[in-house]
């Protein structure tokens, strides 16, 4: 949205200004207090150390609060949320250039360490928050007074639905939510009252489409009792059409074992649903790795590259590299590229599994196959970002629907980009057939739950082992 960008941009100017601000009075407080130096302010002027430092330091500052997830969803901002962003990323911060640029300074004792790294720290977060939270203010005033809002869907047509868009407009405090209208879900009848607050949009098949034609941020799930169960399928398709704020009516049942947590108590009390399987920096550091990875095995694997496309050029007929169709984040098809190991043809009869026996996979190409050779061309995928490192493997959309038939809950890997290689390759392997996806699906549900930087790295070094030791399925 285009408020929203805006409004990013704006602090993060704010923060640029904010870091060097913080970073010139610290400079002009170390050498006039700590090093004794006559403030002689044409003199630090002439500093090349004060303009790297007016220079390079507010970028790391950027690139810090870039890593935490600053810059997300500005329009959702609290200000205590503020303050506990800002404190932690100025700690992080100032502990980083504390022994990078002010640890090797000419100081006459220890003590002096201790009051530039205090003084630092204070000055940073003082202005750095002052600053975001009149930005912050001002945002909030103008959700509540309705100035700005979210366009939100209504899934639920019934009385529930009805009751919550009452409850929400009525709340003494106004939360954001612009109802672009409402969508039904089973065969509940429609409340008569809810076209006459918003308009009918459709069915929940309806959502993806209608996502983008309103630039939906956020959806509001208010089923009545007998249509609760269908829940879980309903955040599982929200989530397939982008990163939505979802929230639920809770039920008696949620309010008797106290799993309501709410951000404000003159909010209606409804159900948040986090989206991330990983706090915003895991993230970012993710990413990152997932990028000096990628270009770091390219380039030293390149020898392998060469000579394993000359034995594949030599040994059978086609080409070198094997492009396919797989479903990847959010269910966006992209092409993941492998060496080819089968025969040129091998899917002239349709989509088939590979065996162990398979005749259709050439000599090389199952050797390939046992150390994971042919998949070493997808390092230019997680490069692309169309694939990670980590990740649950891509199918093609001929098996999901196999197996969402049998599975619905298999889509909830899309909540992830796909990976090289998996918890669910690790424990299982090559899959042969549906029954045997469905198994290897439940390890990767599993990595959803214990998503974490540590998890991939435990999975990496698996993945290293099984190629060392061939055992490759």
């Amino acid at each position: 949205m285009l408020v929203e960008r805006r409004l990013s941009i704006r602090y993060i100017l704010c923060d640029w200004i904010s870091a060097v601000v913080a970073w010139t009075v610290f400079f002009v407080f170390r050498k006039t207090v700590i090093e004794g130096s006559p403030a002689d302010y044409s003199h630090f002027i002439h500093d090349n150390n004060f303009w790297y430092g007016v220079v390079v330091v507010p970028v790391c500052w950027l690139v810090l609060y870039f890593m935490q997830g600053t810059y997300r969803r500005v329009l959702h901002k609290s200000r205590l949320k503020e303050l506990q962003q800002t404190a932690l990323a100025s700690i992080i911060g100032v502990i980083f250039l504390f022994f990078t640029l002010i640890l090797d300074d000419e100081i006459r004792n220890y003590k002096n360490y201790y009051i530039s790294f205090l003084f630092l720290l204070l000055i940073h977060f003082t202005i750095t928050y002052l600053i975001r939270l009149a930005i912050t203010s001002n945002t909030v005033h103008k959700v509540h007074s309705r100035q700005l809002g979210f366009p939100t869907i209504m899934i639920g047509g019934g009385r529930l639905a009805y009751k919550t868009y009452i409850d929400l407009e009525q709340q003494e405090t106004y939360s954001g939510e612009r109802f672009v209208g409402y969508i039904m879900v089973g065969e509940c009848p429609a409340d008569p009252n809810m076209d006459l607050v918003m308009p009918y949009l459709g069915t929940i098949s309806d959502m993806r489409s209608l996502v983008e034609k309103y630039g939906v941020e956020e959806v509001i799930i208010a089923i009545d009792d007998n249509s609760r169960e269908q829940i879980g399928v309903l955040v599982q398709t929200v989530n397939e059409c982008g990163d939505l704020t979802i929230r639920i009516t809770p039920d008696a049942r949620d309010l008797i074992i106290g799993s309501v947590k709410v951000n404000s108590i003159f909010h209606s009390p409804l159900i948040t649903i986090n989206n991330r399987l990983m706090e915003e920096w895991q993230y970012s550091v993710k990413r990152m790795f997932d990028i000096a990875a990628s270009l770091l095995a390219m380039i030293v694997l390149m020898p392998v590259y060469l000579v394993t496309a000359m034995i594949i050029k030599s040994t059978s007929r086609g080409p070198v590299f094997y492009a396919q169709d797989r479903i990847g984040y959010r269910g966006k098809p992209f092409k993941m590229h492998k060496f080819r190991s089968m025969y040129v043809d091998a899917e002239a009869n349709g989509p088939a599994l590979a065996s162990d026996d398979d005749p259709r996979i050439t000599p090389f190409g199952r050797f390939m196959r046992k150390v994971r050779l042919d998949e070493i061309p997808q390092f230019y995928n997680v490069l692309k970002g169309t694939m990670s490192i980590v990740g649950p493997r891509p199918e093609r959309q001929y098996y999901i629907d196999q197996i969402v038939q049998r599975s619905p809950e298999y889509l909830l890997l899309q909540r992830v980009k796909p990976g090289i290689t998996s918890w669910g390759q690790v424990k299982y392997g090559y899959a042969e057939n549906v029954d045997e996806m469905l198994e290897r699906m439940r390890y990767d549900l599993l990595y959803l739950e214990n998503m974490s930087l540590a998890t991939d790295v435990k999975i990496m070094l698996y993945t290293v082992l099984i190629i060392l030791q061939g055992r490759g399925k």
